[in-house]
C-alpha cells in the first residue's frame, strides 16, 4: 500500500486528487496539507510513502520547501504537481530533490504512472516536460543564462517576475531584505539585464512566464 500525503492549497483540487486515487487499491491519502508549514509538521507525524507537492502554495514552498523536506527526509519520495508546464521548473525541482515532475494538465492515468514510479524508487517526469526536456537538448538551450541561475536565484527570480517585491519575498522566503536584494543583483548580472521589466520580458521570451 503507498501511502500519500497531498499537499495543495486548493481544496478543490485535493478533492480531486482524492477521489482518482481512492479507485487504486494500492494507495491510500494519509493526509492533507494546504501550506508549506502543514507540509512539515505532516511529514513529522505521519508515515508516509510519497508527497504529492504542489510548487506554489502559501508561506514556504517551490525549491525552497523541496529542498528542506528532502534535507530533513531523504527518503521520502517527493512528486512534484505543478501548474508550470515549462522545462526549466522541472530542472530545478529535480535538482533540489524532488524524485518526479507532473503538471495539473496531466492525464489521471500518468498520475497514477509517475505515483508507482516515484514510489518504487524511479524517477517520472509528465510526457509533455519530457519532451520538451528532449527539444531542450536537441537546441542545447543548456547554454541560456536562466539556466546558470541556482536554485535559489532561479525561485526568486519567479518570484520576481510574478509581481513580488524584494520586501515580499523576504518575508515569504524568511531572507533578510539584503540578502534577497544581492540574489536580485547576481539574477540581472547573469541575465544581463539592469530592471525587473527585463525580467519580465526575459521571462516572456523563453517561456518561463505566460503571457498575461
Amino acid at each position: 500500500m503507498i501511502r500519500l500525503l497531498i499537499a495543495d492549497d486548493h481544496a478543490i483540487i485535493r478533492d480531486g486528487l482524492k477521489q482518482i486515487i481512492s479507485f487504486m487499491p494500492d494507495m491510500q491519502v494519509v493526509g492533507e496539507a494546504a501550506t508549506g508549514d502543514e507540509v512539515l509538521q505532516m511529514v513529522r507525524t505521519t508515515a508516509v510513502d510519497l508527497l504529492l507537492l504542489d510548487m506554489s502554495m502559501p508561506g514556504r514552498s517551490g525549491i525552497a520547501l523541496i529542498q528542506q523536506i528532502h534535507a530533513s527526509y531523504p527518503a521520502l519520495p517527493i512528486l512534484i504537481l505543478s501548474m508550470h508546464q515549462e522545462s526549466q521548473y522541472a530542472v530545478q525541482a529535480m535538482r533540489a530533490g524532488a524524485a518526479g515532475y507532473i503538471t495539473k494538465n496531466t492525464a489521471s492515468s500518468q498520475l497514477i504512472e509517475g505515483i508507482r514510479k516515484v514510489a518504487s524508487g524511479d524517477t517520472f517526469v509528465s510526457p509533455e516536460i519530457s519532451a520538451k526536456l528532449i527539444r531542450q537538448l536537441h537546441r542545447q538551450e543548456e547554454a541560456l543564462p536562466h539556466t546558470r541561475l541556482t536554485a535559489r536565484e532561479f525561485q526568486i527570480f519567479n518570484m520576481l517576475v510574478t509581481g513580488e517585491s524584494v520586501n515580499e519575498i523576504a518575508r515569504i522566503l524568511a531572507l533578510s531584505n539584503k540578502t534577497v536584494s544581492t540574489h536580485k543583483a547576481a539574477i540581472l548580472q547573469k541575465l544581463d539585464a539592469t530592471t525587473t521589466a527585463h525580467l519580465i520580458h526575459y521571462a516572456l521570451k523563453h517561456g518561463l512566464i505566460n503571457d498575461g
